[in-house]
């Protein structure tokens, strides 16, 4: 049979970890989510959105290596690290965001990926979305087997000791679980919850300023009710490097305009160099301040989003 990809199951955002015994927790990975698709025969990855990504992770193709099910579904988060031995989404983004198939064998080697799973929504030619899962982590424990690049992800019992240790590291957060919970698919649901250290947004770049004619910072902006593009800060160009920085004054030239692509007139505006607004980026941030900017804004990566779905939630 043929399996369709699903939009996955999302966990919603929370303030408070639950208390109770069939509540267990997660890392939650700065990665991407990905689903693996095995019917029997052919082996296919598809992100979040449902866009394919088998040509991606070729890693992850040779299914028979590391999974014991005669068809499965499974869903799962590839991440990269970093310099510092931490999950990068600006490092997994440099294989996620390859358009060109042509590049992948190139970058195979230089970014390394390991995918991190932690649910089955298919097993044996039957959906278990419907059973607990308390269960579908047994079924996982018993079919995956774990290798460089093919992880399970720990389940753990004390939230709190979880998110603290999360803190001292400066990760991104944990995933509260209802053992009980179905998995549901194209939905959220408060049988999972997402508890974050640092918050991240996606966000539009309306314009630079630069520095010996090379982009320094990014001007960044989300578009309100009204469909108006409100400014909400500026990042350095931070994890990017003096190539990418290079790339990306290149890049944007044929979007320069005359004229502010935002609503408001600011003072950080000074020298700033506008854009039409067709760059969306993800930003790592701490807080919002009184002035709804944001604080310690960082860039983490470019993304491939509709830059009118960047929105105040």
């Amino acid at each position: 049979m043929q399996l369709m990809p699903i939009v996955p199951f999302e966990p919603v955002l929370t303030n408070s970890i639950p208390e109770g015994e069939n509540w267990i927790s997660q890392i939650k990975w700065d990665g991407v989510r990905v689903l693996t698709y095995f019917d029997g025969k052919d082996v296919k990855l598809f992100n979040r959105k449902r866009n394919e990504r088998t040509l991606h992770y070729p890693e992850l193709c040779d299914i028979r290596s590391y999974c014991n099910a005669d068809s499965v579904i499974l869903d799962g988060e590839v991440i990269a690290l970093g310099v510092d031995g931490k999950p990068s989404f600006h490092e997994v983004m440099r294989r996620d965001g390859i358009r060109r198939m042509e590049k992948v064998k190139d970058v195979l080697m230089r970014v390394p990926i390991t995918y991190m799973i932690f649910d089955v929504v298919f097993y044996n030619g039957q959906w278990i979305d419907n059973r607990p899962l308390k269960e579908r982590i047994e079924i996982l424990s018993n079919t995956i087997l774990p290798n460089d690049s093919i992880q399970l992800v720990t389940v753990h019992h004390d939230a709190e000791t979880l998110f603290d240790v999360i803190k001292q590291q400066q990760m991104e957060g944990i995933v509260i679980k209802d053992l009980n919970s179905k998995y549901f698919i194209n939905t959220k649901n408060v049988h999972w919850k997402k508890k974050k250290f640092y918050k991240d947004i996606n966000a539009v770049v309306a314009g630079v300023t630069l520095s010996g004619g090379i982009v320094n910072a990014v001007l960044l902006g989300l578009y309100d009710d009204a469909g108006q593009l409100r400014y909400i800060g500026h990042s350095g160009t931070g994890r990017l490097t003096k190539d990418e920085c290079r790339e990306f004054t290149h890049l944007i030239k044929p979007l320069v305009t005359g004229n502010r692509p935002f609503l408001e007139n600011h003072a950080r505006f000074k020298d700033a160099v506008w854009l039409i607004p067709e760059i969306t980026v993800k930003i790592q941030f701490m807080e919002w301040t009184s002035n709804h900017t944001l604080r310690q804004p960082i860039i983490q990566s470019f993304i491939q989003v509709e830059p009118t779905a960047c929105t105040f939630e």
